[in-house]
């Protein structure tokens, strides 16, 4: 062969190669180590009666005396709670004031250590006033009298309730029906609150100004106002009644008062919600704008409750006990719940370490207990009486006239 075929070879051989493509490409098999492989360590026990047998008996000892811890300490608490939503109804209610009549049974619950006296039953009185709230809102208003007995002596603290039954402030409109800039101070303008979630209480049509605070759940607060229990004096002498002062102070949580800031609303700017007309009118100097950042019992209500009947806090006392004795509370009507038919009652209770008053988990703890212990009877009793062989292949098959295949789990020739 000439040099010159041999250079021709070569130059065909090199073009080749060049138009050939790379046929190396990268990887895409997965790192060799145990996460990327699937080989880490673990844990796969086999369940057997000798092992699954004693985890019932186990929870049933563990469940059992939490169940009944919690529910000592339910019980520990103290409270008296009587609905008043029919006392100021003249047809069905209480009669006016002074006179007073018997609560009717289904009306209040009570729960302390010693029992209440046959003539020391709750009694209640209606009586009607008027309000003023400044020289342009005067509002007639019907007063709630209870009286009724304190067998022991309890706290400190105490702390008064109300209670509503029937009110969803769980309903997801209502929920998210509220500014958060404009509750923390900020100011917001009428189109940015236009385009808030406080829908549909957002501006008023009439002065197209914004609510302050706009939303389903500020026009909605709860506004019967509860005085302080006075202990009734029952002697025959000249002393005075004695008032167990409350306060609504520290009534919020306290990253609950972080949420609200004081305003930077001038009070032309806003108006108050529909039913906050009562107590503000207007905005002006004489109704100055509320300052939100001192309003707990505001606070508290905003905190929405999960359930339909729940309670939230209005008075509390932490410094001095509530003495044996009849007392008083003044209630002045303005929520109303007959409407959606619903109910309010005052909760006068104390606490423990576990909370208030509420047996359910104490409940659910001895039942879980229970069905432990019998579950694990039955199947104790199975075991001993008709034992079963660990990995017996027969009860693979449906049929006891072949033996199963170990590997198939069927008979021979079936399909």
């Amino acid at each position: 062969m000439s040099q010159t075929q041999i250079d021709q070879a070569e130059s065909i051989h090199n073009q080749d190669a060049a138009s050939e493509p790379d046929t190396k490409q990268k990887s895409r098999r997965p790192a060799n180590t145990a996460f990327r492989q699937q080989r880490l360590k673990a844990w796969q026990p086999i369940l057997t009666p000798k092992t699954v047998l004693p985890l019932f008996f186990v929870v049933a000892i563990v469940f059992a005396p939490i169940g009944g811890l919690l529910l000592y300490a339910s019980a520990q608490v103290q409270q008296i709670q009587i609905s008043y939503q029919d006392c100021t109804d003249s047809s069905i209610g209480a009669p006016l004031y002074p006179n007073f009549a018997a609560i009717p049974s289904e009306h209040y619950s009570i729960s302390f250590k010693n029992p209440t006296p046959p003539g020391s039953l709750p009694t209640w009185s209606r009586n009607e006033t008027q309000v003023n709230f400044g020289s342009k809102s005067v509002v007639n208003t019907s007063v709630c009298l209870l009286q009724f007995y304190i067998p022991d002596e309890i706290g400190p603290p105490v702390f008064m309730y109300y209670q509503l039954t029937n009110f969803y402030q769980n309903h997801r409109r209502y929920v998210k029906s509220y500014d958060q800039d404009q509750l923390a101070g900020k100011y917001r303008s009428n189109d940015s609150i236009k385009g808030s979630d406080c829908d549909p209480l957002r501006v008023d049509s009439a002065t197209n100004k914004s609510y302050y605070p706009c939303g389903l759940i500020a026009n909605s607060l709860f506004n019967d106002t509860f005085n302080s229990p006075v202990k009734m004096n029952t002697a025959n002498d000249n002393a005075q009644n004695e008032t167990y002062v409350m306060s609504n102070k520290s009534i919020a949580w306290p990253n609950d008062r972080n949420i609200y800031g004081k305003t930077v609303y001038t009070p032309d700017e806003v108006v108050p919600p529909p039913n906050w007309r009562a107590q503000y009118p207007v905005y002006n100097d004489e109704y100055p704008i509320p300052n939100l950042q001192e309003r707990e019992d505001f606070q508290v209500w905003m905190r929405t409750a999960g359930l339909p009947t729940f309670s939230k806090l209005a008075l509390r006392n932490d410094s001095s006990p509530m003495t044996v004795g009849r007392y008083e509370v003044q209630i002045r009507d303005y929520f109303p719940v007959r409407v959606y038919d619903g109910t309010k009652s005052i909760l006068i209770s104390t606490r423990t370490v576990m909370g208030g008053k509420n047996p359910f988990l104490g409940i659910a703890y001895v039942v879980v207990a229970g069905i432990c212990v019998l579950l694990g009877t039955l199947f104790l009793a199975t075991h001993l009486i008709k034992p079963r062989k660990l990995g017996d292949h027969s009860y693979l098959s449906w049929s006891s006239d072949q033996p199963a295949n170990p590997v198939l789990g069927r008979r021979p020739g079936s399909a």
